[in-house]
């Protein structure tokens, strides 16, 4: 394959520090790879002194892939690996570690379990909490900072310490490490036994990184040291695909490489060898409204091609619908596989819309990310506890999740039986008459909803029972948005619309969940169907159609976008689901959103305007 004059520059690149700046489709694994073969075949490197650094270990066997492709089969030591991978080789040699010596992902997220259950900590959604807890130890190991810097999203700041040092005791007693312990001990490793760094920079005299926009602070200081002091290094990245900052990557590494490095040699490869000129042009309107980014222009090697279409609908069924036509026409009468259609969406939630009318209409699909069950959300669990007592199911546990939300005041101790038994209950009780008064409220508001069906029964429940009064309550005591939570409720009332009875729709849920698992347990590179992804999942990927649907204000950029810095993220994440297609480009957005009015993200018109 024929290289243009800015991979040509990349490849030939001799030595000292350079940054390539690579666009979409602009073939940067196609450089890396042949800026190898360069090193050893014109500059005389030997194979075992290059280092060549990925995100993930799918894109580190490509990358060997493609090398020993263009080798003619050859296996050169040419070392290949994630940062982990590298991290953990030197850290196996300096203290003999061994595979079993790393924590596995159910393994740190059962010691963090067993740290909240012994310190109590309150919360609705235990596998949420620790998810994101998990996060943010990762984000304090990750950016190096000192935990008493640091001020958690999701508890207080001394429940935030507490746990981190109950994990971190944990591990040293069990002589784990984790992911993040990989780099922190690399570093700390390098800074305290120079002859051991030296020794690894005679090792590795070249290194190349891939992805480059999605270093973290550690790694980034790690590479410094380990590049030194010829300092021949050679990244590879595009602040324009710069998305994954919740996960610690620093976009501002890569931004002020050449102030770290002031003599580094920097070139753009600006063709899009992948999309039509449509699509480039389109995408190019949009991100060029970010102010912090390197100035660059892409332009497209292929013919124009189909515009980039947009539609409006009144709401998201609407749009789900039309999707579900197209799309089966496309494969039925275009011939296009099912795998090369994808529908895009900014977060995994918006997903379940569509894949409940994929399985209405048995259009076959397969999701890149697990889709959150709606209907395993605590919120969900409230409403579903209170129809089933108000059915006759007296079960204690359902009593236990609804009794003080909103609150009573009513003590669980009074709910000793099971099943429970109100009037054993009123008995208890007699002598506490406003107690008395919120029991015999209780017991007319589950005799009401006996005789509803799902739509006014969640509408009783909010406003009658007062559940959205308590949800605000409750976010305003844990410092979240109220209105995160009231969308559950929001989007449970959407899909009650549909059935008429809670028999036919807990028939309907059951059938959704155990569809969801099946799914989800199915491998995404092999499966037959239509690819479900959000906007991270999409990074690296193409089809020849890209359907990106909800491009809505409030989804695009998300309404948690709050800063300048936020909403560059989010333009940056709407220009990757972009630049994924190949051929054909669909972005719908919708005129309502649970009965209420929104209005077309921002994002469209800009590109549009184009």
């Amino acid at each position: 394959m024929q290289v243009d004059s800015a991979q040509k520059k990349a490849i030939e690149h001799d030595r000292g520090p350079m940054l390539v700046l690579a666009g979409p489709g602009s073939g940067k694994t196609l450089v890396i790879t042949r800026r190898t073969q360069w090193l050893i075949e014109k500059a005389g490197v030997a194979p075992g002194n290059i280092l060549v650094v990925t995100f993930t270990r799918a894109a580190a066997g490509e990358m060997r892939s493609r090398f020993d492709r263009l080798m003619d089969g050859r296996h050169l030591p040419v070392s290949f690996g994630t940062f982990h991978a590298v991290f953990f080789t030197i850290l196996k040699y300096a203290y003999n570690y061994r595979v079993d010596n790393i924590l596995s992902e159910d393994e740190k997220y059962g010691i963090l379990r067993d740290i909240v259950h012994q310190i109590d900590v309150e919360m609705d959604d235990e596998k949420d909490f620790l998810m994101n807890i998990a996060g943010e130890i990762s984000r304090v190991k990750g950016d190096m900072m000192p935990l008493e810097h640091f001020y958690s999203a999701n508890c207080s700041k001394d429940v935030f310490e507490d746990i981190y040092a109950g994990y971190e005791q944990k591990l040293r007693r069990m002589r784990r490490l984790d992911y993040d312990d990989m780099l922190v001990q690399t570093w700390q490793l390098f800074k305290e036994r120079p002859d051991i760094l030296l020794a690894w920079q005679k090792k590795y005299t070249y290194i190349l990184i891939d992805e480059f926009q999605d270093i973290n602070r550690i790694q980034y200081e790690i590479i410094r040291m380990l590049a030194r002091p010829e300092n021949n290094l050679f990244v590879v990245g595009d602040d324009d695909q710069s998305i994954y900052r919740f996960r610690g990557a620093r976009p501002e590494i890569l931004l002020g490489f050449t102030k770290d490095y002031p003599g580094a040699e920097m070139t753009v490869l600006n063709r899009n060898y992948r999309s039509t000129g449509s699509i480039v042009a389109r995408a190019e309107g949009l991100i060029r409204h970010n102010e912090h980014r390197y100035a660059k222009h892409m332009t497209a090697s292929r013919e124009k091609g189909r515009e980039v279409f947009v539609k409006a609908f009144k709401k998201p069924t609407d749009q789900y619908l039309k999707m579900i036509r197209e799309i089966v026409d496309m494969h039925e009468q275009q011939g296009i596989a099912w795998e090369q259609i994808a529908v895009i969406f900014r977060t995994n939630i918006q997903m379940s819309g569509l894949v409940e009318q994929f399985m209405v209409y048995n259009v076959p699909f397969v999701m890149k990310d697990s889709v959150p069950n709606i209907y395993e959300h605590w919120i969900a669990k409230d409403i579903f506890a209170y129809m089933n007592i108000a059915f006759g199911n007296n079960s204690r546990a359902d009593y236990l999740r609804i009794i003080n939300r909103p609150n009573r005041y009513i003590s669980r101790s009074y709910l000793d039986e099971d099943p429970v038994n109100l009037s054993n209950v009123k008995d208890y009780l007699e002598n506490r008459e406003w107690m008395m008064e919120r029991i015999e409220q209780l017991e007319y508001d589950l005799y009401m909803l006996a005789s509803m069906g799902p739509y006014p029964a969640i509408q009783y429940i909010r406003h009658s029972i007062g559940y959205d009064e308590y949800l605000k309550e409750y976010a305003m005591g844990r410092g979240i948005k109220g209105d995160d939570l009231l969308e559950v409720l929001d989007e449970l009332m959407d899909k009650s619309h549909a059935y008429k009875t809670w028999e036919e729709w807990f028939k309907a849920i059951e059938q959704y969940s155990e569809t969801l698992k099946i799914r989800s347990r199915q491998r995404f590179e092999a499966a037959e169907g239509v690819r479900l992804l959000t906007m991270h999942g999409a990074k690296g990927l193409e089809y020849d159609v890209v359907y990106i649907p909800d491009a809505n204000d409030g989804l695009m950029p998300h309404k948690k976008a709050a800063t300048e810095s936020d909403k560059e993220e989010e333009r940056r994440m709407f220009y990757v689901a972009m630049t994924r297609a190949k051929n054909d480009l669909r972005v719908y957005f919708t005129r309502e959103r649970y009965g209420k009015a929104s209005e077309m993200s921002p994002f469209v018109g800009e590109f549009l305007a184009f």
